[in-house]
This record gives structure tokens, C-alpha cells and sequence, in this order.
């Protein structure tokens, strides 16, 4: 009965690494994109220091998992909690480093201006950020309900990220000039629909934990 307490006692803690990078990863795509639109290459920097942070918490999860296996040597849906939170932890690091990209884009454009005001990108960031407190939630909740609904929000992001590859283009057809930052700017769009993807990853191990099985929820 010890020993089963402190199992669950240390899954909690992994439950709550993975709520404490989930936020991070929301907070830096925030962050980031506020930096973007402002073309703040110093809240950019902060942003970019930070992402140590999400890399310690990932090993956290790593070492709290990889002890639980060897000393407990769990089987069935306990193996699969333990695999899931690996999983996790993986899709929020990679979430995290493309949020990172974004705040180094803007450190590339420091000292220009917006060729044009930013639309599109904002609202696709807006959708990603409730995918990845989405995702956290089906998992943390096992709740495969909220994960279905939660992938459905990733074909909205890739319907405004060619809506704003096409403006760009055109943009840069009657704007020569514009090249580099279109191109900058078409970079954010491609690093916020892949942590979208990424989100999806999240719903598909929320659903794998519940039913033993892993859809495809990314069509």
C-alpha cells in the first residue's frame, strides 16, 4: 500500500510538470507574438533566455519516469501514464523551441518597421495557444471528448495559415522590397501551425492513454 502511494504520488508529480510546461510553452507563444507586433527584439531576447526552463522541466520528467520503470516495473494503463507523460514532454519541448523561433525573428528584424499590420497571425496564434491548454487538459482530465474537439481547431489554423501565405505572396509581388520580412513573417506562420500539430500530438496520447489505442488526429 506504501509503495503504491508513492507510485501515485510521484505520477501526480509528473502530471504537474507537465501543467507547469504547458503554461510556459502558452506564455512564451504570448510572448512571443506580442514581441513580434511590437518588433521588440528585447522582450525577444528575454523570451528566447528563458527556454532553459522548459529543457529542465522535460528532464524532470524524463528522470521521475525512467526511475518509476526500473524500481516499479508498471504494466497496463500505469506503463502507459508513464510513456504518455514522455510523449508529452516531448511535444511541449518541440512546441517551446518553435516559439523560440519566433522571438528570433523578431531579433531579426530589429530596427524595421511592419511592412503591414499582422491579422492573421495573432488570430492563428490566439486558436493555438486554447489547442495547447486544450490538449493539457484532455490529458490531465482524460477527457477524449475535449481532444476530438480540441483537433478540430487545427484545421481553422491551417485555413488561416494559407490565407496569410497567399496575402504575403501577393504582397510581395506588388512590394519587391517587402522579400525578406514576407519571408520572416511566412517562417512565424509555418512555427505556430506546426506547435498546432504538436497540440494534436497531445490529444492523441490523451486518447491513447484512455483507450490503449492512438488515433490520427493531425488529417
Amino acid at each position: 500500500m506504501i509503495q503504491r502511494k508513492e507510485f501515485d504520488q510521484n505520477l501526480e508529480e509528473l502530471r504537474q510538470l507537465l501543467r507547469q510546461m504547458g503554461e510556459h510553452v502558452e506564455n512564451s507563444l504570448k510572448e512571443s507574438i506580442s514581441a513580434l507586433q511590437a518588433l521588440d527584439s528585447g522582450q525577444a531576447k528575454q523570451i528566447v533566455e528563458r527556454d532553459i526552463l522548459l529543457n529542465q522541466m522535460e528532464e524532470q520528467v524524463m528522470e521521475i519516469g525512467s526511475r518509476l520503470i526500473v524500481t516499479q516495473q508498471p504494466v497496463a494503463k500505469d506503463l502507459r501514464r508513464i510513456i504518455v507523460a514522455f510523449k508529452i514532454s516531448s511535444d511541449l519541448e518541440r512546441m517551446g523551441d518553435l516559439a523560440i523561433d519566433i522571438a528570433k525573428v523578431t531579433t531579426r528584424l530589429e530596427g524595421q518597421k511592419l511592412i503591414k499590420p499582422l491579422i492573421d497571425i495573432p488570430k492563428m496564434a490566439d486558436l493555438v495557444i486554447l489547442m495547447v491548454k486544450e490538449s493539457l487538459q484532455s490529458y490531465l482530465d482524460e477527457n477524449t471528448d475535449l481532444a476530438y474537439k480540441m483537433a478540430k481547431d487545427d484545421d481553422e489554423v491551417d485555413h488561416l495559415y494559407s490565407q496569410m501565405i497567399r496575402d504575403l505572396y501577393t504582397y510581395m509581388i506588388e512590394h519587391p522590397e517587402s522579400l525578406h520580412q514576407s519571408m520572416l513573417l511566412t517562417l512565424v506562420g509555418r512555427y505556430i501551425e506546426r506547435i498546432a500539430d504538436h497540440a494534436t500530438n497531445i490529444g492523441e496520447s490523451a486518447v491513447y492513454l484512455v483507450t490503449g489505442h492512438r488515433p490520427d488526429l493531425n488529417q
